[in-house]
């Protein structure tokens, strides 16, 4: 007779939430065991019993073939005393004890519940919750752990006595899927219209949102991580009085897209932007427009790329027609339900309050939304995915680290926030919080930190936060501080550890980072942005960097470019006549006060930001003279630099390199002088030249920049691995050609994916940084 042994199993990742318990069941009865499973703060536990060679096929295939949307990070088992029994159970999820399990991150709608979504015959036929256990809502419901219906917002919804029989169903595909619902059951959804807002009395709000949308209106249409505000993108009037009332400026709208047929008309779609559009994450994905095609006007002035999205949510496809409906809008304008930089509306209340001046009605649902959270945005770079804003679809998935770390919260930036917390191997990312110039902004953060810290157990004892004392996210860290440690990391170092970090690097040996971006608080006072640095998590040393210009203004130089212009031609000691497009563009008295405020200093901090330097460029050569969102000029830039044809480029220009003086020149820091740049870009402009061309020409002299340092790194001290971080390195001309060039002469090239360049990703090296700093 074969041994029976029975063994004790804890699966850790993101296992609930998932199927992973029915997985468990499904699996332990087809091997004719006995025992139980359930759901733990830890994680899954379970027990198997029965023949000895049974129970070892179980526990060796358990990761292997678990369920699509699981992420197992370990599995421990080991051998427990037998209690004989028969039959395998699910049994109640037990509570109490440190969480260590993960949440996963909110599901698109799979095509099994779209086939029932639109089958006349099926019980859930437009049903605007339909769900499983392989799609839907998940982290934005999520309460506290374990993860069961009654630690979700759908616990006030008691489930029907049909949707209980398949919920307690193992065979059933809503098997202990912890949203299911149905129109007998299930959250409502609702039309207001009117002033005040009164429910509709149409039958099926969903029709009538339709027609209103048709017929040029604005509605708020609440989401799955808060509210979005959605219009008809074929009609230039609704797009055009959207932007009004939300006060948009130029800043890009993104687009829903029925399908991708839709998009194909208007847009470039390789394998891996469609893999992005259909995958379960349903993230906007930035695609580059066909040239000449028509396209949706007004949606993204002056932008070379359109972002994108399809239906995530049930809601989503009945708002753009199911098969056989009448016609109406089929690509519509979605954005965040919320004005210019406000956090995204969760609440109903709130809603109709923030979003009355906006809306024109609303299409909501009684469903709590608990865990605010962004459309997520990710672009194509090389074939790889590169994330620009990671939200929706990825948090709160956690990112494995190359070193253990003690329990860490580390408070991010003031623009594109994100926070992070760790310990030992792992770290959370937050999902978007926003720019911190707003207090809803900041309550906004305080409250995702105290739901993430819940989910995860993390119990900070070292906190991490940016060098800039005038950071709203550093003092926030300072406070939440108490008498806890806090470690403040200078902005670019960051930068450069969260590259690090998200490709394993243990931090033994330094690398090169290029770390370009448009503002940084520097170790001198000055404002840091062009920046390459000898790092590893424990330190740095300032190899290279862009010459000092003055910064006219602050803010007001990043709003007009033409400041930033002007005082680069001044720096570079070029005469600012008014055949230059820039000193035409600055109104005459303007000019007067920026000139005398150069000569004085006077609230001029020195800059050397990239970031800033593709700004004066673009004014200098006639693209972008006023800046309505940030890196409005740099996007444009880039965008007319791919109007140009390769094979006119040409020689690039060169930029003057010179070591510090009076420095042994084996130290550094060279100083990289766009003098020279801006002088061959002057006389270009004055010749006449294609403004495309000149975009062209000057992105190439970037990166030869950023070639030759890393050159002179390497030969000086030996490295031959670069970092190349920072918000300008979302413009995938430039990291293109950077890498290309970093290749052909033997280095390795570390870039972001999954991970923002831009300060979406600061929290993650701050933690890191921290970390070493603090190790016994």
């Amino acid at each position: 007779m074969e041994a029976v042994q029975r063994r004790r199993i804890t699966v850790r990742g993101v296992v609930q939430g998932v199927g992973f318990r029915p997985y468990v069941y499904t699996r332990a009865t087809g091997l004719g065991l006995a025992g139980h499973v359930t759901n733990t703060p830890e994680g899954v536990v379970a027990e198997v019993e029965g023949a000895s060679a049974a129970v070892v096929l179980f526990c060796e295939r358990l990761a292997a073939d678990a369920p699509p949307l699981a992420v197992v990070d370990a599995v421990d088992h080991w051998e427990v005393p037998v209690a004989g029994g028969t039959g395998f159970t699910i049994i109640a999820s037990r509570t109490g004890g440190p969480a260590r399990t993960l949440v996963s991150p909110d599901v698109a709608t799979c095509a099994d519940c779209l086939t029932e979504l639109a089958d006349p015959a099926d019980r859930r036929h437009r049903h605007p919750f339909i769900t499983c256990t392989h799609c839907g809502p998940r982290f934005t419901i999520v309460t506290g752990l374990p993860y069961d219906r009654a630690h979700t917002t759908m616990a006030p919804f008691p489930m029907c006595p049909d949707c209980a029989r398949e919920y307690a169903d193992p065979a059933d595909r809503r098997f202990h899927a912890q949203p299911v619902a149905c129109p007998a059951c299930g959250p409502r959804l609702s039309l207001l219209t009117g002033r005040p807002p009164r429910e509709s009395t149409e039958v099926d709000p969903v029709a009538e949102a339709r027609r209103l949308l048709a017929a040029g209106a604005i509605l708020a249409v609440k989401g799955l991580g808060g509210y979005h505000l959605a219009c008809d993108a074929t009609r230039p009037d609704a797009v055009a009085e959207l932007r009004r009332r939300k006060a948009r400026g130029d800043r890009p709208f993104a687009l829903m897209a029925r399908d991708l047929t839709d998009v194909e008309r208007f847009a470039h779609l390789g394998p891996e932007e469609r893999a992005l559009l259909t995958g379960g994450a349903r993230p906007i994905v930035l695609l580059r427009r066909r040239a000449g095609a028509d396209g949706p006007d007004g949606v993204a002035p002056g932008c070379p790329d359109l972002g994108v999205m399809l239906p995530y949510t049930p809601v989503h496809h009945l708002l753009l027609g199911l098969p056989g409906d009448p016609p109406g809008p089929r690509l519509l304008v979605m954005t965040s339900g919320n004005l210019s930089g406000e956090p995204i509306v969760t609440d109903d209340a709130e809603a109709l309050d923030r979003l009355a001046a906006l809306a024109d009605a609303w299409l909501t649902h009684d469903r709590p939304i608990h865990v605010p959270c962004d459309d997520s945005v990710v672009r194509v770079c090389d074939g790889e995915p590169l994330t620009v804003r990671r939200s929706r679809g990825y948090a709160p998935l956690p990112l494995t680290l190359p070193v253990p770390v003690p329990a860490t919260l580390a408070a991010g930036g003031d623009l594109k926030n994100t926070f992070c917390l760790g310990e030992g191997r792992q770290a959370w990312l937050s999902a978007h919080i926003g720019d911190m110039d707003d207090l809803a902004t900041r309550y906004a953060l305080e409250g995702a930190e105290r739901q993430l810290e819940s989910i995860t157990g993390v119990a900070p004892v070292l906190l991490a936060a940016d060098r800039h004392p005038g950071y709203r996210s550093t003092r926030w860290a300072e406070r939440a501080a108490g008498v806890r440690p806090l470690v403040r990391v200078q902005h670019h170092h960051a930068h450069i550890a969260s590259t690090l970090a998200e490709h394993g690097l243990e931090g033994d040996r330094p690398v090169i980072g290029v770390a370009f971006d448009g503002t940084g608080y520097g170790d001198d006072g000055a404002v840091w942005g062009g920046e390459v640095l000898l790092a590893d998590y424990a330190g740095f040393t300032r190899f290279a960097h862009l010459a000092y210009v003055p910064l006219p203004g602050g803010d007001a130089a990043v709003h007009r470019p033409y400041r930033m212009a002007l005082s680069h031609l001044r720096a570079a000691g070029i005469d600012r006549s008014p055949d230059l497009p820039c000193v035409a563009a600055c109104p005459p008295g303007e000019i007067q006060l920026l000139e005398r405020q150069l000569e004085r200093g006077l609230n001029c901090v020195p800059t050397s930001s990239m970031g800033r330097l593709f700004d004066a460029v673009s004014s200098l050569v006639g693209i972008c003279h006023l800046a309505g969102y940030e890196a409005q000029a740099a996007i444009e830039l880039e965008g007319a630099a791919l109007g140009a044809h390769p094979a006119d480029h040409g020689p690039g220009y060169a930029f003057g390199l010179r070591a510090a003086p009076d420095s042994d020149p084996d130290a550094g820091p060279v100083t990289a002088d766009p003098a020279p740049v801006l002088a061959a870009v002057v006389a270009d402009v004055r010749a006449g030249t294609d403004p495309a061309l000149i975009a062209a020409r000057f992105h190439s002299s970037v990166a030869a920049l950023v070639a030759t340092l890393c050159a002179d790194a390497r030969e000086r001290h030996g490295l031959d691995t670069v970092a190349l971080t920072g918000g300008v390195f979302a413009n995938t001309l430039l990291s293109a050609e950077c890498a290309r060039l970093l290749r052909s002469a033997g280095f390795t090239v570390l870039r972001h994916g999954r991970v923002p360049p831009n300060d979406g990703g600061l929290s993650l090296g701050q933690l890191m940084v921290a970390a070493a700093r603090h190790a016994p």
